[in-house]
């Protein structure tokens, strides 16, 4: 019969390895995001993170467990919905009327995505756009910093709410420097978007459709002014 001191080493040794583990993907993550974002030295982060999400996923659950990312069925989709027009509109308000006037008084206004003039006055640019951001953005970078760099940092903190909430920060950070082309009014405004989108991802009960909706809206209604020629 085995002593139960050893099955608690064995389980402490390998939650600890498991932590371990999450942090060597956060700081992977983390210079990924750093080396293609400010130091160009590896392609888009976006793509690789979430090979790597799912590669994680694969490996530590042994099966294609979707919902260790955050995609959940919600017991009610409305809910879903509205935390994310919620967190969408508090983002879009905080941009124009706090953060934007604030960083006016260090740096220039955040450089806009060069796409932009691109997109003005041309519908069929405006509805070519619609499923990339959808596609690209709201899933592809939902799924790289909530769903996935989001919980291997909390992981590394043992999975507790203040290791979520820290979680939020940190990746946060790197979800600013993950838009450094924008430059320094450009990284905070995306850094605090990630603050809001994270804090949505935690409270929903981590559910990735809340961000990934979120981040949809945002983006759509970003389209849609640069469309009107109104985003200045």
């Amino acid at each position: 019969m085995q002593a139960p001191d050893s099955s608690r080493d064995r389980a402490g040794s390998s939650d600890a390895s498991s932590r371990a583990l999450s942090a060597v993907e956060v700081l992977l993550g983390a210079a990924i995001v750093i080396g293609h974002n400010v130091f160009h030295l590896v392609p888009n982060e976006v793509p690789i993170l979430v090979v790597l999400a799912l590669v994680s996923m694969r490996l530590r659950a042994g099966r294609w467990d979707w919902s260790t990312l955050g995609f959940r069925r919600p017991v009610s989709w409305a809910r879903v919905v509205s935390i994310a027009a919620i967190a969408a509109a508090l983002r879009l308000a905080l941009g124009e009327y706090v953060i934007d006037p604030l960083t006016a008084h260090f740096w220039p206004p955040a450089i806009a995505p060069k796409e932009v003039d691109e997109i003005t006055g041309h519908l069929g640019t405006f509805l070519l756009y619609i499923p990339i951001v959808w596609g690209f953005a709201a899933f592809g970078e939902e799924i790289a910093y909530r769903g996935y760099l989001l919980n291997r940092t909390a992981d590394t903190g043992g999975k507790s709410n203040a290791a979520f909430w820290i979680a939020v920060v940190v990746t946060s950070v790197l979800f600013g420097y993950g838009h450094y082309y924008k430059g320094p009014a450009g990284i905070i405004d995306s850094g605090i978007a990630g603050v809001i989108l994270g804090a949505a991802y935690v409270m929903s009960g981590r559910n990735l459709w809340v961000t990934i909706l979120a981040h949809g809206f945002i983006d759509s209604f970003a389209l849609t002014l640069a469309y009107f020629g109104l985003d200045t």
